[in-house]
């Protein structure tokens, strides 16, 4: 356990819990630090498939940036507090990393704390969530990613909406928007995603890299056929040598479970 944040392992699952309550789950540079070391170490072990990351309380996923240490830091050095090479909570600038991570949000998700959901692959919320990217009504902008994912994930004006107005939009919202993938009451949100989590631990982990992979490295290729046969994919090709590959068949014709290796 860290000073801001709490892990655990559960099997190949590994959860991280943004432990700051008291201020809503705001994180300074600290606390960005400790997470991206968090995430660093689930992307260096071969045993940790799939993660998830959820705020402490139940009051709050993240809240952002927090503006209090922002603004005297500011004026104690005039210059503004720097976030790590991997970004806000360590994964809004880690596009190498292949392993799925699903947010569950389990309260207000607003500017970094939205943007670090938006780079998860999975959002669970709960029916009490609230998303926001309020940089503008601070004199800011959502510069963690948020601008160039959210106009990505959601037809154009809905997200320009969104955006230049620092709006709030509920979970439903959310989910009819298409950001959020299933809300869920208040109560059950880490239970919703550890369901998803356990769904995708049924899956060869190989594959499921592969999946990502092929996936986020093809989003930015403008021609079917350059993104389905022209580009290099790492992570598809090393599914296709593994002992996965082998095992999934091979449990299927014997009608058992299969015994995934994750190599």
């Amino acid at each position: 356990m860290g000073q801001y944040s709490k892990v655990e392992t559960d099997g190949n699952l590994f959860i991280v819990t943004i432990n700051r309550p008291e201020v809503y789950n705001a994180l300074h540079p600290m606390a960005n630090q400790e997470l991206s070391d968090a995430f660093d170490a689930f992307a260096a072990n071969s045993e940790l498939w799939v993660a998830i990351i959820t705020g402490a309380g139940d009051k709050a996923f993240s809240a952002g940036n927090d503006l209090k240490y922002h603004a005297e830091f500011r004026a104690k050095t005039g210059q503004r507090p720097q976030s790590p090479p991997k970004g806000f909570g360590g994964l809004t600038n880690r596009h190498d990393l292949d392993k799925p991570v699903i947010a569950a949000v389990n309260g207000v998700a607003m500017g970094g704390g939205f943007e670090i959901a938006l780079a998860c692959d999975i959002i669970i919320a709960s029916d009490q969530a609230k998303f926001a990217l309020p940089e503008p009504r601070v004199g800011l902008a959502a510069a963690a990613g948020g601008m160039q994912r959210l106009s990505r994930q959601v037809p154009l004006k809905k997200a320009m909406g969104m955006m230049l107005t620092g709006r709030h939009v509920s979970a439903q919202e959310g989910y009819e928007l298409g950001f959020v993938t299933a809300v869920v009451s208040h109560s059950k949100v880490m239970d919703e995603a550890r369901r998803w989590a356990g769904q995708i631990l049924e899956c060869s982990p190989m594959s499921i890299r592969a999946t990502k992979q092929v996936v986020m490295r093809s989003l930015d290729v403008p021609g079917l056929e350059l993104a389905t046969r022209n580009l290099h994919y790492p992570a598809f090709g090393a599914m296709v040598q593994s002992e996965d590959t082998i095992e999934g068949p091979k449990a299927f014709a014997e009608k058992r479970k299969p015994n995934w290796k994750g190599r």
